[in-house]
């Protein structure tokens, strides 16, 4: 009596079986895949995108803010009867600190509210002509104003000479002195701040560093200390323009520099890490697009599952003839299941080429370096495959259950 072996599925027949399938129906099976191919496609650019991106963050970190330190007065916070924490000297002081550009204090001058400017002295009548609302007066050494790298209209910065001498100078922005009709200085026109007169020495267009002293009317300090008395505690800062690379060896320097004796009167503000930056930058991006990739992931899965499905309903027939010659319900369900992951991994193949190319053409565009991580490209088909074969185990379940006698009544 001879035995009947047991019936096989190899994987070289599992494979030619989901290929007769996919091309029995090859409109189908390309709409099919499409939600995968938008899945991973999108999973492989936004990846690509988001490293290319954060790449540039350090090619394209500001200059001015990575060189950049501000030194605060917080004297009030430790002790009620802390005097002025800048001294005189504080500029000099930081000349022993090396990478140091340009430095200088500066702070906004408390006027009385009946105090005016303009190119008449107060009670004169007139302004000029002119409105001078939101302007302020801003005492700023001339290293402050250095380190404010202006673009010089007409004139001149007031220099250290101005300061020791306690000149009454001012340099002024462009926009204020079109309000107030100045046009050349050629004729040394004055700005009265109250009764106190003011040589224009300079009018600037424009400023790399603090913007808003656009608006302000620059005084030499040791004028403004002179004509208004010590700034108010807390008020001034010393602004810093340091070399590339030693802002935040300077931050930890400058306050042990300036006040030997206490240095926890001053509070260092270092400029922000880009690492940090581009850390920040890199992951909600990644948050963002991950989600919307993961949502045509899932679109992906549900289109091949539904197609699977409805393979299953229309190929009942077929399916009870292979149970009736031999063929067991894994045999069944592994032929569904190769066929819907064949589907997911060409979606992924092909998915995977248009998120490379969107990346390469996007940095084409925007004169960037592209960034594909090589593990994002081995991953992504995996993905499209995986999602194939999630997506196929309901369908597969359900054609293993089909009973041969009542398929072939259909």
């Amino acid at each position: 009596m001879s035995t009947v072996r047991p019936t096989r599925l190899s994987v070289r027949d599992a494979l030619a079986e989901a290929v007769a399938g996919m091309l029995r129906r090859p409109g189908r099976a390309v709409l099919t895949a499409l939600g995968t191919v938008l899945g991973v496609g999108s999973f492989v650019a936004v990846l690509g995108l988001t490293a290319t991106i954060s790449s540039q963050i350090d090619g394209r970190f500001n200059v001015l803010t990575a060189t950049e330190v501000t030194v605060e007065d917080v004297a009030g916070q430790q002790s009620e009867f802390a005097g002025p924490v800048f001294t005189a000297d504080a500029e000099q002081r930081l000349r022993a600190v090396a990478g140091i550009e340009h430095a200088g204090v500066l702070w906004t001058v408390r006027l009385d509210s009946r105090t005016t400017l303009g190119s008449l002295p107060s009670g004169g009548g007139s302004t000029g002509g002119a409105s001078t609302t939101g302007t302020s007066v801003v005492a700023a050494s001339p290293g402050a104003v250095a380190a404010l790298v202006p673009t010089l209209r007409e004139g001149r910065l007031y220099d250290e000479f101005s300061e020791r001498s306690r000149q009454r100078v001012v340099v002024i922005g462009g926009g204020l002195a079109d309000r107030l009709g100045i046009t050349t200085l050629a004729t040394r026109p004055a700005l009265y701040i109250g009764q106190e007169a003011f040589t224009v020495a300079g009018i600037i267009s424009d400023v790399r560093r603090k913007p808003e002293n656009l608006l302000s009317v620059l005084v030499p300090r040791a004028t403004a200390e002179e004509l208004w008395g010590q700034p108010s505690p807390g008020t001034a800062s010393m602004l810093i323009a340091t070399e590339l690379g030693a802002a935040r060896q300077v931050a930890e320097l400058a306050p042990l520099a300036l006040r030997p004796d206490h240095p926890e009167y001053l509070k260092a503000v270092p400029p922000p890490d880009p690492r940090l930056l581009r850390s920040g930058v890199t992951s909600d991006l990644s948050a963002l697009f991950l989600l919307l990739a993961g949502i045509c992931l899932v679109i992906g899965a549900v289109g091949i599952a539904n197609t699977t499905l409805v393979a299953v309903l229309e190929r009942t027939g077929e399916i009870g003839l292979r149970r009736a010659l031999g063929a067991r319900g894994r045999h069944v369900s592994a032929q569904f299941l190769t066929e819907s992951a064949a589907l997911g991994a060409l979606g992924g193949l092909v998915g995977t080429s248009l998120g490379e190319l969107t990346v390469v053409a996007v940095s084409l565009a925007r004169h960037w370096t592209p960034v594909i991580h090589p593990l994002t490209v081995a991953a992504a088909p995996l993905a499209g495959l995986l999602t194939g074969l999630l997506a196929g185990l309901h369908p597969a379940w359900r054609a293993a259950r089909v009973e041969p006698a009542e398929a072939l009544r259909r």
